[in-house]
C-alpha cells in the first residue's frame, strides 16, 4: 500500500489521535480497570498507526542527504502535533455559558 503523507493527512491523523485518545483512556485506562491490553493495543491502532501511516508514509522514499534536516518530513510532525493540542483543547475547552 502507498499512502503519500501531506501536512493535511498529518493534520488529520493528528485530530483523529487526539479524539480517539480520550474515549480509550475513560474506557481502559482508570486505575480500577484491568485493561491495560485493550489501552496498548488501542494506542497502537488509534493512534500510531495513524500517525505512522499520515506522517511517515510507506514504503521507501529518498530522504535527506546525511547530516541534512527532513524539513518536509519536521513540516508533517509539526502539523500532526499542533492539530492534535488544538483539537484536545477545543475539546477539553469549558462552555463560557
Amino acid at each position: 500500500m502507498h499512502i503519500s503523507p501531506s501536512p493535511v493527512t498529518a493534520a488529520l491523523a493528528g485530530a483523529f489521535s487526539a479524539l480517539t485518545w480520550p474515549l480509550l483512556w475513560s474506557r481502559f485506562g482508570q486505575s480500577g480497570s484491568d485493561g491495560s491490553t485493550e489501552l496498548i493495543l488501542g494506542t497502537l491502532l488509534l493512534v500510531a498507526l495513524p500517525a505512522h501511516a499520515f506522517v511517515l508514509g510507506f514504503g521507501h522514499r529518498a530522504s535527506s542527504g546525511p547530516g541534512q534536516l527532513d524539513r518536509v518530513l519536521l513540516k508533517r510532525v509539526g502539523a500532526w502535533l499542533a492539530v492534535a493540542g488544538v483539537t484536545a483543547m477545543m475539546t477539553s475547552a469549558q462552555p463560557l455559558v
